[in-house]
């Protein structure tokens, strides 16, 4: 392949055809290489692209995002460029996505269910971004997630019941990630916006405070979430343990010592 098209690049980088024309004229993103009367562009451009989302995304405008480009293109080192946009696009995963098919998930989810329930099954499963269609198959964006789903579910857990702490487990995430982010871009990313042109150092900077963020999240999630469920769990199921233990010792219950 020469590269991407128009409209390829424009699905790589879940955007459109009118977004990426729209970006160049405004100078936010080079021209592509033209073969004749075809543009072709590479990864490059599909980098860029993904930077200029994800900045668009946080409020930058569009004036301050061609700011920073053109500085970096006039003399910044091309590390810096390439550091902060692989620190902002790079995924905070590496977990490998897997693949299953339809009778796969029907044989771990849906045993015994219509095929309406399937359908809505399937479809809430695609909107919380369990699985996603890939031809005859289904991607499988976290097997881990997948892999607690069926566990549950194993556990006699009803799989509406499932979905819906999943819903809410999300959106939790979701607000915790948006706590960092500001975090950081209030202290940190708003000080790009406010003051001169960034230099080398600067975006430098930024970029190892982002990567510092991965672990740091996880570090600070971790305990939280375990002194919770230990809360939690002492609270909600103490009484049910003593009695197992009063059970098992063979007191009678409701008995008094």
């Amino acid at each position: 392949m020469s590269g991407y098209r128009i409209d390829e690049l424009a699905r790589a980088a879940g955007t459109t055809v009118r977004n990426v024309r729209a970006y160049q004229d405004r100078g936010l993103l080079p021209p592509p290489r033209l073969e004749g009367r075809v543009g072709f562009y590479d990864d490059s451009h599909l980098a860029r692209l993904r930077l200029i989302g994800k900045l668009l995304a946080r409020g930058y405008s569009s004036v301050i995002i061609k700011d920073l480009l053109a500085a970096w293109e006039t003399g910044r080192d091309v590390g810096d460029v390439l550091g902060l946009e692989k620190v902002l696009t790079d995924p905070w995963s590496d977990e490998l996505p897997g693949l299953v098919t339809l009778d796969e998930l029907i044989a771990t989810f849906g045993p015994g269910r219509n095929d309406d329930q399937v359908a809505d099954d399937l479809d809430r499963a695609i909107r919380l971004g369990f699985v996603e269609p890939d031809g005859d198959h289904f991607r499988v964006p976290s097997p881990r997630l997948l892999h607690v789903g069926a566990e549950l579910v194993a556990a006699g857990i009803p799989l509406d019941a499932v979905f819906d702490i999943a819903q809410q487990i999300r959106d939790d995430c979701d607000v915790i990630a948006g706590r960092f982010v500001d975090l950081v871009h209030e202290h940190v990313f708003r000080r790009l916006e406010d003051g001169p042109v960034p230099t080398g150092e600067e975006l430098g900077e930024v970029a190892e405070v982002v990567r510092r963020m991965r672990p740091l999240v996880k570090m600070v999630v971790d305990p939280f979430i375990a002194r919770a469920m230990e809360t939690r769990v002492q609270a909600a199921l103490g009484e049910q343990l003593e009695t197992i233990r009063d059970h098992m010792a063979g007191v009678p219950a409701g008995s008094e010592e």
